[in-house]
């Protein structure tokens, strides 16, 4: 373990992990970057990323901690080859008392999607808790330059709750959702007009023995479509679940070859056909926030057998979680996760130059 390591050879290996990738062998990375340096909040958390006609844009929620009041969604975007300055496109506020206070909660986990009809959507969360949160959409028709005032989803839709939906066939959107309370389990919501009515879709039956939450899609050239899952324990592999028929049934939720540490997964089909997961490769043995301390990139074509590809981050102690992915119209894959949760990370990826290696025994190779 890397805390056995003398403390000298941990700051060199925290000042790799910065400026680069960890050593020669982690072909494809192209670039690594902060969205800020600076910002007016201490923490920041649960990126989201997409790409518009004018360039990429980010959001992601921050304030003085995750669940307080005063924690709002942020967005950048990236004009002239760099990340704009952060700034708040919405909070929690619910209404202003008569002595000027406000009645505010949190907002959680955005999600920015373009889909092919426009405009640009934004999904987040608001209230105290994720056992009791509800979902949120805004929209922007420049590029998010500009949003719409917030608008609350029907009572028992939130929207996508973590990763992007998917735009199907016939231009609706199939979101992956989850709820916290009384269990975790996960349902799936659809919408034929970019979410003013909604159809939801389970619980999905689940096979795991734990709770799943937060389904991130892939989209298989068969027509399938596939579905991670984040598991409770921490100490077990992700969830998955197939559909054939357009999200509208799934498969019961079974366990696969890879671990989850209890933390965010992002999946994404490629251009090319294959497909990738960013996550967590650790089983999570050790205390709150040891069990992100890794992020890795895994590759797939036929999402049942897996090579690692690349590992992103790695730190002792290191919080390296809640991953966001698209891939551009240049083949070029653009991650942003959360880094030590006080900034942003942007790292893009050529799936092109990756050197895939084999994942033995569920141990990401050295």
């Amino acid at each position: 373990m890397l805390r056995r390591f003398p403390v000298l050879l941990l700051c060199a290996l925290k000042l790799i992990v910065v400026c680069g990738p960890l050593n020669g062998s982690e072909r494809g990375i192209v670039k690594q970057e902060f969205l800020f340096e600076s910002a007016p909040f201490p923490e920041s958390h649960a990126s989201t990323i997409e790409n518009t006609s004018a360039g990429l844009i980010t959001a992601w929620f921050a304030g003085t901690a995750e669940k307080n009041p005063d924690v709002g969604i942020w967005v950048s975007r990236r004009l002239e080859n760099k990340w704009s300055t952060p700034r708040e496109v919405t909070n929690g506020i619910q209404y202003r008392k008569p002595d000027g206070k406000v009645h505010r909660h949190a907002c959680w986990n955005p999600v920015l999607f373009n889909p092919s009809s426009r405009p640009l959507l934004l999904f987040y969360k608001c209230g105290p808790t994720p056992l009791t949160w509800w979902g949120m959409l805004m929209t922007s028709t420049d590029h998010g330059k500009t949003w719409s005032s917030p608008r609350r989803l029907p009572e028992g839709i939130l929207g996508p709750v973590r990763s992007k939906p998917i735009q199907l066939p016939n231009g609706d959107l199939l979101c992956g959702s989850s709820t916290e309370f009384p269990d975790w389990q996960v349902h799936f919501e659809h919408t034929s007009d970019l979410g003013q009515t909604w159809t939801r879709i389970g619980p999905v039956k689940n096979n795991t023995g734990e709770g799943v939450i937060q389904p991130s899609l892939l989209r298989h050239a068969n027509g399938k479509l596939q579905a991670f899952f984040r598991t409770e324990s921490g100490q077990s592999s992700m969830g998955q679940s197939w559909s054939s028929d357009n999200g509208k049934t799934w498969s019961p939720i079974e366990g696969t070859t890879l671990p989850n540490s209890s933390s965010g997964i992002e999946a994404l089909s490629l251009k090319d056909g294959r497909h990738l997961l960013v996550y967590n490769h650790t089983h999570g043995t050790g205390p709150f926030p040891n069990y992100r301390d890794v992020l890795n990139v895994a590759v797939t074509e036929d999402g049942l057998q897996w090579k690692a590809a690349v590992t992103l981050d790695l730190g002792e102690d290191g919080e390296f979680g809640y991953p966001a992915a698209i891939q551009t119209d240049d083949g070029l894959v653009h991650v942003t996760y959360t880094w030590y949760r006080k900034r942003i990370r942007h790292v893009v990826l050529d799936p092109s130059k990756f050197e895939l290696r084999e994942i033995k025994d569920g141990r990401w190779p050295k």
